[in-house]
């Protein structure tokens, strides 16, 4: 069985994206963007939601072909494009490379492949995490922390049905103020 893992940068008041959808503001540092570079390849399959995986394809898909791409865009291109992806659309009639479209319940296709797949699996994006942290199948939450407060926009926790108790694993910090803390849920 796999472990399934919800991570992102967010802002200091907890969005994933400002009220535009914007997401400049969580621009990595080199250190960090290795730290997602490692985690990303060490990732057995990766959930995405449409929109998430249209805005990453258009850049990551060629970003290493560029000739001023430095060493960690192209390691990411490589590795994004390597990765086994499972994307949930009703919409889109086909996807590229290493990824599958799924049209099923997110919660039931998660729950069924958490179980088929050995290692790390990832939730990528708020809305698609949405139902899933809410169905209780997240096992661990990476926020890496922005120091900027953002006013509102795309929560990073969705609405939970109760209380939801987590253990802290790591906190590290990254240059410019930005922290990761990682918390596994706790399953009493």
């Amino acid at each position: 069985m796999g472990k399934l893992m919800y991570g992102f940068n967010v802002s200091v008041d907890g969005y994933i994206a400002d009220a535009r959808g914007n997401i400049d503001w969580s621009d990595p540092s080199e250190e960090l963007h290795q730290y997602w570079n490692d985690f990303e390849r060490d990732t057995a399959l990766s959930f995405y939601g449409r929109r998430l995986y249209e805005l990453m394809s258009a850049y990551w898909q060629t970003a290493d072909q560029d000739p001023d791409a430095t060493p960690m865009v192209v390691d990411f291109a490589r590795i994004w494009r390597e990765m086994p992806k499972v994307v949930f659309s009703r919409t889109l009639e086909s996807v590229d490379g290493n990824s599958r479209l799924e049209r099923g319940d997110p919660v039931e296709v998660v729950t069924k492949l958490k179980a088929e797949t050995e290692g790390t699996l990832e939730v990528a994006g708020a809305t698609l995490a949405a139902p899933i942290v809410q169905a209780g199948l997240v096992d661990e939450f990476r926020m890496v922390i922005s120091p900027i407060a953002v006013g509102g926009g795309t929560p990073f926790f969705p609405s939970l049905p109760s209380w939801m108790s987590l253990r802290l694993l790591e906190n590290r910090n990254f240059p410019g103020g930005t922290v990761l803390l990682r918390y596994e849920a706790k399953r009493d």
